[in-house]
């Protein structure tokens, strides 16, 4: 089990099966509501719960020993969550969940770019093959 809580294709696999589950419950969610308002219902219970198990998992640490360069990219990481989000939530009171999660999953392909552009992360024929698929796979089910 230990072996598990340290693989990264586990919580991989964990994230992809929740967001899959977040489309359904926010797409029915949405319903009625402005998405703004249900993002932000939506963000303060992240933020809630995420406090939270820091608490049981006494993972916290003195926010003074975070250094400035960690509170910078946090910060606009924040940022780039609370816009995809936003999006996210307006695209599904548009669209089909069917629809909307393919495309938002599109953010593989512009991950795998920025990190070769930004992080010099070596790009193989894997990628480049998986993009590919990623990008034909969302075209055709966002097809009418």
């Amino acid at each position: 089990m230990a072996g598990l809580l340290n693989n990264w294709l586990f919580w991989s696999l964990s994230s992809a099966i929740f967001a899959g589950v977040t489309a359904i419950l926010a797409k029915v969610g949405v319903e009625g509501i402005n998405s703004n308002l249900a993002t932000a219902i939506r963000t303060s219970v992240v933020l809630l719960f995420t406090w939270i198990l820091v608490g049981v998992t006494r993972s916290s640490m003195p926010l003074s020993g975070i250094s400035r360069h960690t509170w910078i990219f946090l910060i606009f990481s924040g940022l780039a969550t609370g816009l995809s989000w936003l999006c996210y939530f307006r695209a599904l009171q548009l669209g089909l969940a069917s629809k909307v999660a393919p495309i938002d999953k599109l953010s593989v392909i512009f991950a795998i770019a920025l990190a070769a552009i930004f992080l010099h992360e070596p790009v193989n024929w894997h990628q480049w093959i998986g993009g590919i698929l990623i990008v034909g796979g969302a075209i055709i089910l966002a097809l009418p």
